[in-house]
């Protein structure tokens, strides 16, 4: 009897630590820690602190490497984070990482600069693109999502042409959408010519139309490192 009592108990308390569980929340910050909106207004030059989920990286090189991150509020281009070489093979889409670096600007890009890192323990999260096909025209409205993973539908190419001319480096796409165009990119340190995705743009051709998925980096107008490629 006395042992089925005690089985009744543990039964229960498991129970209730179950019930008691926080339901993960990929919003939650740590203390100290910015929002997204926090981020987003503060200067530029200030010490800037953010948690978020990494979406990819580019190469690593030299203790350093460039991370598209993410949450649900907003997104972040962490450029050239001081990193080992074993800890860029852990930063997988999903993985939290804290970081703390300087809030900068080039040609229109918001990033973050001079930054270091920690992981953070907590359950994965990957972000969906973003349908900003309808906000292609309308940079004002459209650069409030820069960074994020977005897609864009029924675009058409208008041209498509390597860095320096040959295959290997970046390669720059022009795209149309109601007769007018944009500048995306393939960044051959995220996605490089061993990527389906690279060797999918280098056969395309003027007129071709296509769905593009990317991260909306900014180059002095909406310039997106583009990771996926749907032919029409």
């Amino acid at each position: 009897m006395k042992k089925l009592v005690a089985i009744l108990m543990v039964a229960i308390l498991a129970l209730s630590f179950m019930g008691c569980k926080q339901e993960f929340d990929p919003s939650a910050k740590s203390e100290g820690v910015m929002t997204y909106a926090e981020y987003d207004a503060a200067a530029l030059d200030s010490e800037v602190v953010i948690e978020a989920y990494v979406q990819a990286h580019q190469d690593w090189w030299e203790n350093k490497v460039t991370v598209y991150a993410q949450d649900p509020d907003g997104a972040y281009f962490i450029y050239e984070m001081a990193c080992s070489e074993a800890d860029a093979a852990k930063l997988t889409p999903g993985t939290k990482i804290k970081v703390t670096g300087v809030k900068s600007e080039w040609s229109g890009e918001v990033e973050i600069t001079d930054a270091t890192f920690e992981f953070v323990e907590s359950e994965t999260w990957v972000a969906e693109a973003f349908d900003a096909t309808s906000l292609l025209s309308d940079e004002a409205a459209l650069i409030k999502h820069q960074n994020k993973l977005v897609s864009f539908k029924d675009l058409e190419i208008a041209k498509v042409e390597y860095k320096g001319g040959q295959p290997g480096n970046d390669i720059y796409v022009t795209v149309k959408q109601n007769d007018n165009e944009y500048s995306f990119c393939v960044e051959s340190y995220l996605t490089g010519p061993d990527t389906a995705v690279y060797e999918t743009v280098g056969t395309l051709n003027e007129g071709d139309k296509v769905d593009i998925e990317g991260f909306l980096y900014w180059y002095n107008g909406v310039n997106t490192h583009i990771t996926a490629v749907t032919v029409k």
